[in-house]
């Protein structure tokens, strides 16, 4: 049986690659690596790309990992995306420096001007910014209105889109983690309804091998059996190598890429 026809969402491109609007299910995964260790780095990206990564993501805690950015691009044939929490500058220095899409949710970096800034050059060098809203870490407010739910999830998401929208800043990607998986299922569901920017599918804290590949193999291939979901990464407390393989897998099994099938 085929999965369900997938939502078209709105289309985005990630340098050379796009998500969304009917293209296929992009595969994602992170570094590791202290990302201003420029040759670690670079040798992780490029196992990850063998191993069939499409976009690769770099976290960026300091200065000098946002300013390690240029030359690790230079070196990598994928897009790469810059995990930026609240250090407005470094979103800017990772912009300079030529990513291809920023990892950021804009209710997290202060004051207004700040966003504008980062929004406004984003928009200009036609990068894509993903608002990831993890259930682990929501408002203080929404928890006390919704607790830990889907609902909560999903009203943090609003509330970053919010932001970006009324600059008219459109290139938008959103992911909803939850460690739970029915929790993140759900919230998933009722993102699909709401928005229609294209949906990075995970589960976080999924854990170890078996039971990591386990929880995400049921949340993220049941969102996509229903049609939601443009891009994947499986997060697994193992080598990055192995979230491309079990990523790959899910997609195979759904009919969502070919593969060689071994029957035993």
């Amino acid at each position: 049986m085929n999965p369900t026809p997938r939502k078209n969402t709105r289309q985005v491109t990630i340098g050379t690659v796009t998500v969304g609007g009917g293209a296929p299910v992009r595969i994602q995964s992170m570094t590791t690596t202290h990302t201003r260790d420029v040759d670690a780095t670079v040798d992780q990206i490029q196992q990850l790309m063998e191993a069939g990564c499409e976009i690769v993501r770099v976290a960026c805690p300091t200065e000098a990992d946002a300013r390690s950015l240029g030359k690790i691009k230079s070196r990598i044939k994928i897009p790469l995306v810059a995990d930026i929490h609240f250090n407005y500058r470094f979103a800017l220095i990772a912009l300079d420096e030529g990513v291809d899409k920023l990892r950021l949710n804009p209710g997290n970096i202060g004051k207004k001007d700040r966003t504008v800034e980062i929004v406004e050059k984003a928009k200009k060098m036609h990068v894509p910014i993903r608002i990831g809203v993890n259930g682990g870490s929501l408002e203080k407010d929404l928890m006390e209105k919704f607790g830990p739910t889907p609902e909560a999830l999903v009203e943090s998401a609003k509330r970053h889109v919010a932001i970006l929208e009324e600059l008219d800043f459109h290139d938008i990607i959103i992911s909803l983690k939850a460690s739970d998986v029915p929790t993140m299922v759900a919230s998933y569901r009722l993102a699909s309804q709401i928005f229609d920017y294209p949906l990075h599918l995970g589960v976080t804290e999924a854990g170890t091998l078996l039971r990591g590949s386990i929880y995400n193999a049921i949340g993220i291939g049941t969102l996509l059996q229903e049609g939601i979901g443009d891009t994947i990464r499986v997060s697994l407390t193992a080598e990055s190598v192995e979230e491309i393989k079990v990523g790959k897998m899910i997609l195979e099994a759904l009919g969502l890429r070919k593969g060689v099938r071994v029957i035993s």
